[in-house]
């Protein structure tokens, strides 16, 4: 019976999801859904057993596992003959070739060494249990000590799965990604302009900012580049950043940035950006190289790094960090904002892209901003445990689809993607703009904890351009499978999944900022000039 559950949810994950699998980990999907199937039946009938309820035996049972086992095995061979389809039905959807004719027997493969390697740790486990229950019931019922056995047995493996496993492993990530910044040594040589952060005249310190913000600082177009493409004068764009070596308190980080502002002037410039980073930091230069060109650099981006993690983990294990960093230096930047003459401060935007929009959208207060709003937002590919994006698409209209919400007369709030631009209603924005940027094969934006049992309202549309019309829901194991796709989601080529192009990033900011002279010709000139490499965006690498 167990053997026959984890076949059943392995055949499952051989079906499609949001973002297309290789063979490796479409393998270990598999056999992990193999073992969980084989856990799952387990516990069943180790409770059954330990509540001695009878249980069918002899030829009773034979027959009702080879009624169950025809079902399984039927399903198993559809599965594993139509696998192949399945995941090319993606590939072909994001231009990417298709997988290899003997694909699926690799997968097999991978799957069986998976399941065995698991089932191993499923037998530690089991004379784990064994050897509890035995000590206990020398001193109290029989019964009882299976079901303490279990429950003890159980906290065990949590226990040192959380405290042995769990954080050893983060803090070995933890090192390798502060190595990884370079914080020691840095591999960029610090700016000699003294109005670039980590300059000789900076209080930033270029030794400790890390590699993701000495990129940003230097990176991007220059006045020069600017200038040539516009064919008008133009400013050198204005970067500030602030690693999160530079002190341990997120305030303290707000204020050096905000000082940093002042110093070099970040306030007398035409659009001011007040950005949150991904998890390790990242500042996607697809959005901020793009936007420089399109407002003549006459702009300053600020932005403090609060992570060293890859975003999925930031998510998990530094919940408060992001948050608390992007809410410290939007106060900080408001307060100042809101004290300037109308007359004289700039249009103020937020900005964040994966967990950068999920922080940012935290520190907007809009009960301290309805007196005195900012100009808008943009947020790109928004975590599915946003509030705020949460209660956006709650007021949705129903006749709009799920990924791609329209709300009221979309004034204030509106959803674009690849296949539909911000300004497709035709109707006019209002007093601030907020835009949402999120592809429907995205499953950072689109993942819930509920699809262990619940097919979400997605599922239940007509599928997306960019996802497989041959995706349905099968409970618990569309949550593996989505949980694959996350740690999968930036592998897609520009355009899909989490990995947002340089072109719909430009469609946003037109949409978002309405940058004076300027139109439809600019912007295509603008795409074809910045290609479609998200990690080198507009103005090349540093």
């Amino acid at each position: 019976m167990s053997l026959l559950s984890g076949l059943f949810l392995s055949s499952a994950t051989l079906t499609p999801s949001l973002i297309p699998r290789d063979m490796l980990f479409q393998g270990l999907l598999a056999g992990v859904a193999m073992a969980s199937g084989y856990l799952i039946m387990r516990f069943v009938l180790a409770l059954w057993s330990a509540l001695a309820v009878p249980m069918l035996t002899g030829v009773p049972a034979r027959i009702a596992k080879i009624t169950l086992a025809i079902p399984v095995f039927s399903l198993l061979v559809f599965c594993a003959g139509e696998a192949r389809d399945w995941q090319d039905s993606i590939r072909l959807r994001m231009d990417l070739p298709v997988l290899e004719a003997t694909s699926t027997l690799k997968v097999i493969a991978v799957a069986l060494v998976v399941f065995l390697a698991l089932f191993l740790i499923g037998v530690l486990i089991q004379q784990l249990f064994d050897l509890l229950r035995n000590r206990l019931s020398r001193y109290i019922p029989e019964r009882n000590a299976n079901v303490l056995g279990l429950l003890l047995s159980a906290l065990v493996v949590i226990v040192v799965t959380r405290d042995g496993v769990v954080n050893n492993a983060m803090q070995i990530l933890d090192k390798s990604y502060v190595a990884a910044q370079h914080l020691t040594k840095p591999q960029l040589a610090a700016p000699t302009a003294g109005w670039q952060s980590g300059s000789v005249q900076s209080e930033i310190s270029w030794d400790l900012m890390g590699e993701p913000g000495r990129e940003f600082v230097l990176g991007g177009p220059k006045k020069i580049d600017i200038e040539t493409f516009n064919q008008r004068s133009a400013k050198q764009p204005l970067r500030i950043y602030v690693g999160l070596a530079q002190d341990s308190d997120p305030m303290v980080r707000a204020r050096f940035a905000l000082e940093e502002m002042i110093r070099t002037g970040a306030f007398q410039r035409k659009i001011l950006i007040v950005a949150s980073p991904t998890g390790t930091g990242w500042m996607d230069p697809a959005s901020y190289d793009a936007l420089e060109y399109m407002h003549d650099g006459d702009i300053a981006t600020v932005a403090a790094q609060y992570s060293y993690l890859q975003s999925p983990l930031a998510l998990i294990f530094e919940t408060e960090s992001g948050l608390e960093q992007a809410t410290a230096l939007m106060q900080v930047v408001y307060k100042y904002w809101i004290e300037l003459p109308k007359e004289h401060r700039p249009r103020l935007y937020m900005h964040g892209m994966s967990l950068g929009a999920w922080s940012s959208m935290f520190a907007f207060n809009i009960f301290q901003m309805i007196n005195e709003p900012i100009d808008g937002a943009l947020w790109v590919g928004p975590p599915f445990s946003s509030t705020l994006w949460n209660q956006a698409n709650s007021a949705r209209r129903s006749s709009s689809p799920y990924v791609l919400p329209e709300i009221d007369q979309g004034q204030v709030i509106r959803y674009s993607s690849q296949f539909g631009e911000p300004d497709r209603s035709g109707e006019p924005w209002g007093r601030m703009r907020v835009l949402f940027l999120q592809y429907a094969s995205d499953p950072i934006v689109f993942y819930s904890p509920s699809t262990l049992w619940q097919e979400p309202i997605w599922m239940r549309e007509a599928a997306a351009p960019d996802v497989s019309p041959a995706l349905f829901f099968t409970p618990i194991v569309t949550q593996l499978q989505l949980a694959v796709d996350m740690a999968l989601s930036t592998l897609p080529p520009a355009g899909f999944g989490h990995t947002y192009s340089t072109k719909d990033y430009i469609d946003a900011w037109v949409a978002v900022t309405a940058p004076q002279d300027w139109n439809e010709d600019m912007s295509e000139r603008l795409k074809k000039h910045c290609g479609q490499d998200p990690q080198i965006g507009c103005g090349g690498r540093p």
